[in-house]
């Protein structure tokens, strides 16, 4: 055995829900070791590459007052460090990529440098002990309850022992909860287990999972040939065609997700063909800046024709999820080069050879994203489940998501399930704001054990709207401000949520911290 270190909060897991968990048990004055198995911290925000997908009201409510330290972070990052031009400068609300998904389009790099600033003191101070580049291998338990967590080094190969008073896994797949042996689902539920509407007829279907993505950065030069070598499996991505899609997944046609009608893109902005791909994801505008600081915008490649459904990389043989994450990887450098040789241009050619992959952008030299982003995580069996009859908008004839009594949190985005690995085409509807049930995060048996991301109570429909940005940070955030109450108070999570006294007292201190707990009256989206 190699080291051992001991924290009163040991977060599995350091992205986007496992940082917001590590700043709030810091700040609230616990040790705390956090472990991050690629070389940058923040999950979706930086090693997967997604800029924030984020709901309408972000800018006044409908966040943490930590998340909203982070957005305003990342704006002062580009301020203090980047020559804006001074029309840039003055906007309130800057977004540095001027892309179409968010308010807030910017590159993983900045998320990764204002995180880093964020939990510097407590780092520092040796409060707060980050494991970079580490993954879980092993959990003891005695009981009800999680002993210790081991982690291995994927530079060493040396195991670290981690003990602490309470675990919260805050990893992209759930990876703690079969260590643990804590109870789990993953994929679709059955309409019999659940009553959704949209849940799978017949048998419940485990293996069914949103496809995941291997994103990609690129800007384009105009001129240059920036062509990468054809991938080993060009051949087949480029003849693939998906019973549900109109034309070859490889082309610049598409399917509205509400409808499944088809629909044409552009690949540029103002480029016959409609809706610009370029610009959906732009993380640099090169015309924000001075003195030619960018040569051209960069663009986040997370579109449907990198989604990669062939297969799930949860719960699968070894061997079963490195073929998927290879094939996934495949598809997106497919996308690339047949973007660069094939793809048609308005003017009658084919291909934009001046695509070109940036590598540095994502910090590898693939030129693909550190981690995959993963829509579906395995899933906590919890003391509440959320499903799609508490948030749809079909579902609620009075407007409103049903009302969390315990609620620790408040999101919103529509139900958004991309296709699946079971063939099913994406489920797009309507959803309402909603609440953040306080028993989603608890499991029906562990005792110290805590959801930390999009692993929390949801189901295959639900996780659809509960698995974004604003709303992971939530999550962790809450998790942490729990574990850090019970500790003060002697309690259990379970029996804090149980106690209506102990329950009120615990949501005072979040909103204290600012933890926005119920919606104004808003509409669905």
């Amino acid at each position: 055995m190699g080291r051992e270190i001991a924290a009163d909060i040991v977060i599995v897991g350091g992205g986007t829900g496992g940082c917001a968990a590590a700043l709030a048990a810091a700040k609230a004055g616990r040790t705390v070791v956090m472990t991050e198995e690629t070389a940058w911290i923040g999950g979706q925000l930086t090693s997967q590459a997604v800029p924030p997908d984020e709901h309408p009201w972000i800018e006044s409510f409908g966040c943490t007052a930590d998340y909203r330290k982070f957005r305003d972070g990342v704006r002062s990052y580009y301020r203090d460090h980047f020559p804006l031009t001074a029309e840039a400068r003055s906007r309130g609300a800057l977004n540095p990529g001027g892309g179409s998904v968010s308010r807030l389009c910017h590159e993983p790099r900045a998320a990764v440098a204002v995180l880093e600033q964020m939990l510097a003191p407590y780092e520092n101070s040796g409060r707060l002990a980050i494991l970079r580049r580490h993954v879980p291998v092993r959990a003891e338990t005695h009981g009800d309850k999680i002993v210790s967590v081991d982690v291995r080094s994927l530079d060493s190969g040396d195991v670290t022992h981690l003990t602490g008073a309470y675990f919260l896994d805050a990893t992209e797949c759930g990876d703690l909860l079969p260590l643990a042996g804590a109870e789990y689902v993953t994929g679709a539920e059955s309409r019999e287990q659940t009553g959704e509407p949209h849940a799978v007829e017949g048998a419940p279907r485990p293996d069914d999972m949103q496809g995941f993505t291997y994103c990609f950065a690129m800007d384009y030069l105009e001129g240059e040939n920036h062509v990468i070598d054809k991938p080993e499996m060009y051949g087949f991505w480029r003849d693939y065609k998906p019973d549900f899609w109109p034309d070859r997944l490889l082309s610049l046609t598409g399917v509205k997700p509400a409808t499944m009608e088809p629909v044409r893109y552009s690949l540029f902005p103002g480029e016959s063909g409609g809706f610009s791909l370029f610009r959906y994801r732009q993380i640099a505008d090169a015309g924000n800046y001075v003195g030619g600081l960018y040569r051209g915008n960069v663009s986040l490649v997370n579109w449907p024709q990198n989604d990669y459904w062939l297969g799930s990389v949860i719960d699968v043989p070894e061997e079963e999820k490195e073929k998927h994450l290879r094939s996934a990887k495949q598809l997106s450098l497919s996308l690339l080069y047949w973007l660069q040789t094939e793809a048609p241009r308005p003017d009658g050619k084919q291909g934009y050879p001046g695509l070109r992959l940036r590598r540095d952008v994502v910090g590898t030299e693939d030129g693909l994203a550190m981690y995959p982003y993963i829509r579906e995580s395995r899933r906590l069996r919890a003391e509440f489940t959320v499903l799609e009859q508490h948030v749809a908008a079909d579902c609620r004839p009075d407007g409103r998501a049903a009302a969390f009594a315990d609620s620790v949190g408040i999101g919103c985005y529509r139900i958004d399930l991309h296709p699946s690995t079971g063939g099913q085409p994406y489920i797009d509807i309507s959803s309402l704001p909603f609440q953040i049930p306080f028993g989603a995060l608890l499991p029906v048996r562990v005792d110290n054990l805590l959801a930390a991301g999009k692993n929390i109570g949801t189901t295959h429909i639900t996780n659809g709207c509960y698995r974004l940005h604003p709303v992971e940070w939530n999550i962790g955030e809450a998790a942490a401000l729990c574990a850090a109450y019970c500790l003060d108070r002697e309690l259990s999570p379970r029996g804090l949520r149980a106690r209506p006294e102990e329950l009120a007292s615990f949501q005072r201190m979040l909103t204290g911290n600012g933890v926005e707990l119920a919606w104004p009256a808003v509409r669905a989206v």
